[in-house]
């Protein structure tokens, strides 16, 4: 006879086969799943591989862009710079040119400055007036 206390032993083997089934259904989505995953996962990682490829690309190339404009810059900077030295030299070679009066004031001036020094005053076939005594002179005791 049935007795509602107490369970039937086939209960028992239902709660079992509920179980064995719903851990098979685990078991079958998580192999269906997961391959998927990977696939998708490794897709994010190659896209996140191929962004940072392309932004540091970019960066590279505003780099070189930079320096090319810098270099670019300095250079006109030096053309603009020896196309003043070029005219300063010209204008003090023009200055400078007929004027003995002033190169000879530089030249005496120069002379204040050095000491112990040997200068060789050029005369007037623009040779210098050597001195041949100089090296025979016994040195001083």
């Amino acid at each position: 006879m049935y007795n509602p206390q107490r369970p039937s032993p086939f209960a028992f083997l239902g709660v079992i086969l509920i179980l064995g089934l719903l851990l098979a259904g685990c078991i079958a989505l998580w192999m269906w799943g997961y391959p998927k995953y990977r696939v998708y996962s490794q897709e994010m990682a190659g896209r996140a591989l191929l962004a940072e490829a392309e932004s540091s690309r970019q960066i590279a190339v505003l780099e070189a862009r930079a320096k090319l404009d810098s270099a670019k810059s300095l250079a006109a900077a030096e053309v603009e710079r020896a196309k003043g030295v070029a005219e300063a030299n010209k204008i003090i070679g023009d200055s400078l040119r007929n004027n003995e009066d002033y190169l000879r004031y530089l030249f005496v001036n120069g002379l204040e400055n050095t000491k112990n020094q040997v200068i060789y005053v050029p005369t007037e076939t623009n040779l210098p007036i050597l001195e041949a005594s100089r090296g025979s002179r016994p040195p001083a005791q």
